[in-house]
């Protein structure tokens, strides 16, 4: 059975055009691996959208986050840190999952 991830509602559009290929999380969602496929649902509600697989996991300190980073998450790099302080304001610590959809 596959593992599932959640996304806000707001990148489910990004995710299904293939313009968010990344997603920043901390260490809790960390032990995805490579080639995994993973059911992805809304965070909100629930719902299942599509499939995506892992193409990597790689550590990252928010200083570290590039415009590359930022261009994989369909926004600026000011964009992204702001989303990642307002989800974690508290870390310092990140993984970058590297996926396509299925």
């Amino acid at each position: 059975m596959n593992r599932e991830i959640t996304f806000f509602s707001r990148f489910e559009a990004d995710i299904l055009a293939n313009c968010k290929t990344i997603t920043i999380r901390d260490s809790s969602e960390s032990d995805f691996q490579p080639g995994e496929v993973l059911r992805v649902c809304r965070n909100e509600d629930g719902v299942f959208f599509c499939h995506i697989e892992v193409k990597s996991v790689t550590p990252v300190t928010l200083d570290a986050l590039t415009e590359r980073h930022a261009q994989q998450e369909n926004m600026s790099l000011d964009e992204l840190k702001k989303v990642i302080k307002e989800i974690y304001p508290d870390l310092q610590q990140f993984y970058v999952i590297e996926f396509t959809q299925c």
